[in-house]
């Protein structure tokens, strides 16, 4: 039996989640698709016994409680199944309690509560969270703001023992009139890429090699607190033919597409700013916080935090709805239980606790085309290799909880030479050939080479890198100048500081291409046998997993010496 509380939160909805919280300071998290294999995998019954419980070693350990989000799609109508599944599945206490939490708040339990802010403004926006009636904080709505309004953007004053919302944009859920910056995004994803989820990066990349003036398209309307959406908007994203269809096929449709991922980032961006003095008007904080969805675009992030009212802005590395499970758990410990939490995000390896015996066996049953060593000098080992030309995959510890690679589920690349970006967008990651990658900055030299002014620990938002290193970090500049980068400090990545410092040692250059551990189409992996596959299905050249590297016994091309890119369509 356990004397510390045990809180689980689970996110039954988009990007199905679980966290436990394990005392005041303890936090584990793990997202579905890391072992269904699907990206942004929707919760379902079954996901607790199939899913979860095997990974998750404490949910077998006695539950205080435990606090479900729902957000708008049908899951809350099977809470009676899932409440069966809780007490067959987990060892509850006799007097284990099991809540609810509405979206938004879950949402903002992520961001503020971990934050280092003890009071701030609170900023919560996605395409549609909770309807009205399944809300469980208090706000004043308007006057006959019926049950089956959703919530779509939330407004708060934060200080710990005090949430108050100040405001929310609602919205009836009806395609033909949408409303709100979630919504705004998610149709201008749609009309690119019409698969939609999980593409909003694709536009966020495409957006700086378009004018955003050339289609003539205005900004949105901002009123107060909420978002509202021209007509000539409306009239775009109601289009039923293929003009904006990002096909890839010629300089012409290319141009095109840009031009409206241009011109619809800027309108986001352009938005997000003037909620962000709404909010700072009403609670005169000088820190922010920001979850939702939206708070993945880091290209409006790096606006927030360089021109907007806020002095300090703290984004967690889960604001989307995989976050929300930390969130529901953070909820149940202090909201429900009484529990000061003393968990702060100060870094995003929430995954379970390694297995040796897990990482020895899948070593010893390698295929017949890899070989695995154990070099004395392993980070030395990957230093030759990545100054060779070679692409390095790094699987250690405790899994990333967000959607970006942090060093633990990373892929790793010399952003000097200039063929790379290509060689990892086509060869590895088989995505476009106009997607960024990230740079890895040790902190101490990041003032150097980007314009920040801020540590920038969970590559949340975008920086000009300085013009004197454009040219020699081609990798990991993208066209606008700019790079989402992760700045590196011992506490918190000691394996990943050490390697980078030695490449700096070796190299005169302190930064590295960082982009996370996977193959074409799959999310983060998250145990050794997944990564060992993404080594063998791509043309990674090799893969450490410490105190291991394996290696291809047939060795996959060069990049800049046997290997050239493709022409790229514009």
């Amino acid at each position: 039996m356990t004397d510390v509380p045990i809180v689980v939160g689970i996110n039954r909805t988009q990007d199905g989640s679980i966290a436990v919280a394990r005392g005041a300071s303890e936090m584990y998290s793990l997202q579905k698709e890391r072992v269904s294999r699907r990206k942004h995998h929707w919760g379902r019954l079954g996901d607790l016994p199939d899913r979860y419980l095997p990974r998750m070693p404490l949910l077998k350990d006695p539950v205080d409680l435990v606090v479900e989000g729902y957000s708008s799609d049908t899951e809350i109508g099977n809470l009676d199944a899932y409440r069966e599944e809780l007490r067959r599945t987990l060892d509850l206490k006799p007097d284990a309690r099991v809540v609810l939490v509405s979206h938004h708040l879950s949402h903002l339990y992520s961001a503020f509560h971990p934050s280092p802010f003890d009071h701030a403004a609170g900023l919560v926006i996605d395409a549609q969270g909770s309807h009205v009636r399944d809300l469980t904080e208090q706000v004043d709505l308007p006057p006959g703001t019926g049950g089956h309004m959703l919530e779509i953007g939330s407004f708060y004053h934060c200080e710990r023992g005090r949430l108050s919302c100040l405001a929310k944009q609602v919205w009836d859920g009806d395609w033909t009139r949408p409303a709100g910056l979630g919504c705004f995004y998610a149709l201008l994803t749609k009309m690119l890429w019409p698969s939609g989820e999980g593409n909003e990066g694709k536009v966020m990349g495409l957006a700086p090699f378009g004018d955003p003036d050339a289609l003539g398209l205005p900004d949105l309307e901002v009123r107060g607190h909420e978002v509202l959406i021209p007509e000539e908007w409306t009239r775009t994203f109601e289009r039923h033919d293929d003009a904006y269809r990002y096909l890839a096929d010629g300089p012409e449709r290319f141009a095109r597409c840009a031009d409206l991922a241009a011109a619809g980032q800027r309108a986001f961006e352009n938005a997000l700013a003037r909620l962000a003095e709404w909010l700072h008007e009403r609670t005169g904080e000088t820190n922010l916080v920001f979850a939702g969805g939206t708070a993945l675009n880091c290209s409006a992030n790096g606006i927030l935090i360089r021109r907007s009212p806020f002095r300090a802005v703290f984004i967690p590395p889960s604001p989307h709805d995989g976050g929300t499970a930390v969130g529901c758990a953070l909820y149940g410990l202090i909201a429900c239980l009484g529990v000061e939490s003393r968990f702060r995000w100060t870094d995003d390896f929430l995954g379970p606790e390694p297995d040796a015996d897990e990482l020895a066996a899948a070593v010893r049953n390698l295929p017949a085309d890899l070989v695995a060593e154990r070099p004395a000098d392993l980070a030395g080992a990957m230093v030759a290799l990545l100054s060779n030309g070679r692409v390095v995959g790094l699987h250690q510890g405790r899994s990333e909880s967000g959607p970006r690679a942090l060093g633990n589920r990373s892929i790793l690349g010399d952003p000097r030479r200039p063929e790379m970006q290509d060689y990892i967008n086509f060869e590895v990651k088989g995505r476009e050939w106009f997607r960024p990658l990230a740079p890895l900055v040790l902190a101490e030299h990041a003032g150097h080479i980007f314009e920040v002014d801020r540590p920038a620990p969970f590559m949340q938002y975008a920086a000009n890198v300085r013009p004197r290193y454009r040219r020699r970090l081609p990798a990991i500049t993208h066209v606008d100048g700019t790079a989402r980068l992760q700045t590196v400090e011992r506490g918190s990545t000691p394996f990943l500081h050490t390697l980078l410092t030695r490449w700096f040692d070796w190299t005169g250059c302190p930064v590295l291409i960082n982009t996370s551990l996977n193959g074409p189409g799959d999310p983060l992996t998250e145990t050794p046998e997944q990564s060992i596959e993404t080594l063998r299905k791509t043309n990674m050249h090799a893969l450490a997993m410490p105190p291991y590297l394996i290696r291809k016994r047939e060795e996959p091309p060069i990049p800049g010496e046997d290997w050239q890119p493709p022409a790229r369509p514009h």
